[in-house]
């Protein structure tokens, strides 16, 4: 570690800092930035009925697997009170309103809020959905809780947002390219502005792990090795549907991904090799003993995941779920 720093406290005083000062560029100002209001049918105006049925007609035409992905995205985005109080329980992060790393969290759920908020909406306009299925599979992903593996640790977090923001940012652009490919362009607006959003979050938890490195590499490192052994688990990994155990639908969802090539076991590991370069791992130096070896284990990481990847065979269309109508 730095000289300068004594624990993971004052690490994270000293990336308070920098967060502050750039925080402007990683958030945008709620006067200007997107809301869900601009790309809906306005219930004020006298074509809203015409507006919803012509966004019903494009609606038509997304395949179902495309629905299903859309619809576990929507349930994820919207479970954002427990990501906001999970982060607030982070170890070693001040906690005032005013200034510190609660007016980080604030703001980036915020943001992520609207998310949810469009495609809730549109969801429910497109006639696609068994609305009240999908708001208890919400409400139960956000009762149930979920268990990610980093603990209250900073670093095992802000590693974890990282990768978990690069692989949102695939996924809604993935399916902003399906759904214009299905014909509905509006929805795919939709997704691309929120895979724009993805993307500003992730380089900021990108920079903040940066930095982290410049001042404890080898702490950094074990909890980037950690955080990999235990495989990122995305928050989706608890999703279940009325009668199922915690987790029963996570699998049927990345099925319906995987078919569609919307998120893959290849983007995982594409993923890893992008925080591996962005975070300079090979060229870190000052690192102990456990942090070498840490390293080693990182850097071949992705090679060994990448051979697992290439024998994966699509699953076969079989799960009918409760959220699709019909």
């Amino acid at each position: 570690m730095d000289i300068r720093f004594g624990s993971r406290r004052e690490v994270m005083k000293h990336i308070e800092k920098y967060m502050l000062e750039k925080m402007d560029e990683y958030l945008k100002p709620i006067a200007t930035i997107w809301q869900p209001a601009d790309f809906l049918p306005d219930s004020t105006r006298e074509d809203f009925f015409s507006e919803v049925k012509e966004l019903q007609e494009k609606s038509k035409g997304l395949s179902y697997d495309l629905v299903a992905v859309l619809i576990g995205d929507t349930i994820t985005e919207e479970a954002l009170p427990t990501y906001e109080s999970w982060l607030t329980m982070v170890d070693d992060v001040s906690k005032e309103e005013s200034g510190g790393w609660m007016k980080w969290v604030r703001n980036w759920t915020a943001e992520e809020n609207r998310h949810g908020d469009l495609l809730n909406k549109y969801l429910y306009l497109s006639g696609r959905v068994n609305m009240r299925q999908m708001e208890m599979s919400t409400q139960y992903l956000i009762a149930d809780g979920f268990d990610i593996g980093t603990g209250a640790d900073p670093y095992r977090n802000f590693i974890y947002t990282s990768f978990q923001e690069l692989a949102t940012n695939i996924s809604h652009r993935r399916v902003a390219s399906l759904a214009k490919k299905d014909g509905d362009s509006l929805l795919s607006k939709m997704c691309g502005v929120i895979a724009s959003d993805e993307a500003r979050h992730a380089k900021a938890y990108i920079d903040f792990i940066r930095n982290i490195f410049t001042v404890d590499p080898s702490e950094a490192m074990l909890a980037f090795e950690d955080m990999m052994r235990k495989k990122i688990v995305m928050p989706a990994h608890f999703l279940r549907e009325v009668g199922l155990n915690i987790g029963q639908t996570f699998g049927h969802f990345t099925d319906a991904a995987q078919r569609l090539g919307v998120y893959t076991a290849v983007d995982y590991v594409d993923i890893l090799k992008q925080l591996i370069v962005e975070w300079q791992i090979e060229s870190i130096k000052d690192l102990n003993a456990a942090g070498e070896k840490a390293r080693d284990y990182v850097v071949s990481l992705p090679a060994r995941l990448l051979r697992v990847a290439e024998r994966m065979k699509d699953p076969s269309l079989e799960y009918k779920f409760s959220w699709i109508a019909g």
